[in-house]
């Protein structure tokens, strides 16, 4: 399954979402850096975005830090691959090998259901009204905002499906459905995209695609806290370490530049795909930045391919963040070559280099 990794904590303004700074406006961070936009497909890790399968995957941008972290992610979006995705060593399981322990909940309150051994495979929805008649707040969680009647859940990508199969027949529906509203509003009403994905939570928690899509929408709504520990349940469920990079980028967010630097450290870190690879570098150099270390985020962003000859977007996005922290260490002209050289491989226009150029050039006019 989520965009990583698409962070996008810029260096300064931090747009998020590719353009997203540009198309909302929203400037994290200040001093994180000139105004970093860099962009570049959610992907990686845990992500509520490919869950519809087809279309959930935008461009996000980077700009936290040196460029931006894991949000402005390429490849696939997170919902859209499945973390069994080519692996034998996990079996798909079915109805019948569900856990009874998994508390996931059936439809809308109901009885609980058994396997016939007196077991129950999934927990009672919790109380509908409050002492006055509205609905708690854990109701209203659980419920999840309205979903659209015209989203059948048919939509979800099929790997991820798959992993709902151990769930009875209605409940994964609500969840797939869930999950799906998630990967369409992912880009543009993140924090709605987020309570969808805590409907699907309350019923599969046991299921590491939930937690994983719970947690990309977290990030993506900067609720930092809340998808360290949505992806850090992930991590444990299905060992995947394509999380690493957005959970680097949550602990910059956060305030704790240290203990993304040790993530960073991770040994996993090696095995990455280059767009991870990639994304973890950027993160890594933001917080030696956050730190106030810029000869270090240099040295950081100097060892990997920014000379890299395809136009892949982990590519636009390294070049990016190199020439930003650039121009934070006061090298001009050198950021100004920099911010050209990404231009050059940025076909999609994914980031602002073109208006960064503009800016330094009139400064020195």
């Amino acid at each position: 399954m989520a965009t990583p990794p698409s962070s996008d904590r810029g260096t300064s303004g931090d747009n998020r979402g590719g353009d997203r700074g540009d198309k909302r406006g929203t400037q994290r961070g200040s001093q994180r850096g000139e105004s970093s936009s860099s962009g570049g497909k959610r992907a990686g890790a845990g992500s509520a975005r490919g869950t519809a399968g087809k279309g959930a995957g935008k461009n996000t941008g980077s700009s936290r830090g040196a460029g931006s972290s894991a949000r402005g992610r390429t490849e696939d979006p997170p919902f859209s691959r499945s973390r069994t995705e080519g692996r034998t060593d996990r079996p798909t399981r079915t109805a019948k090998d569900a856990d009874p322990r998994s508390g996931a909940r059936p439809e809308r309150g109901g009885q609980p259901r058994s396997d016939g051994r007196g077991n129950r495979t999934s927990a009672p929805a919790p109380r509908t009204r409050g002492e006055n008649g509205e609905r708690s707040e854990e109701q209203a969680r659980y419920d999840g905002p309205d979903l659209d009647p015209e989203i059948t859940g048919k939509e979800l990508d099929h790997n991820i499906a798959q992993q709902l199969r151990g769930l009875p027949e209605k409940l994964a529906n609500r969840v797939a459905r869930h999950l799906v509203a998630a990967g369409m509003l992912l880009e543009d009403d993140p924090e709605t995209a987020y309570a969808h994905t805590q409907a699907a939570r309350a019923r599969a928690a046991r299921i590491a695609v939930v937690r994983e899509a719970c947690g990309e929408a977290a990030y993506a709504a900067g609720h930092y806290t809340e998808a360290l520990t949505e992806l850090k349940a992930a991590k444990r469920l299905n060992g995947a370490q394509d999380y690493l990079p957005v959970m680097a980028d949550c602990e910059r967010a956060l305030g704790r530049p240290d203990r993304a630097l040790t993530l960073a450290r991770n040994p996993a870190v090696a095995n990455l795909e280059p767009h991870l690879k990639a994304e973890m570098t950027i993160v890594e150099a933001g917080a030696r930045r956050d730190q106030g270390q810029l000869d270090a985020a240099l040295r950081t962003l100097e060892n990997a391919p920014l000379r890299n000859k395809t136009h892949a977007n982990w590519v636009v996005r390294l070049r990016y963040a190199y020439a930003d922290t650039l121009h934070a260490a006061g090298r001009t002209p050198e950021a100004l070559e920099w911010f050209h050289r990404t231009i050059a491989i940025d076909n999609d226009h994914t980031t602002n280099a073109e208006q960064r150029i503009h800016e330094l050039e009139n400064q020195n006019n």
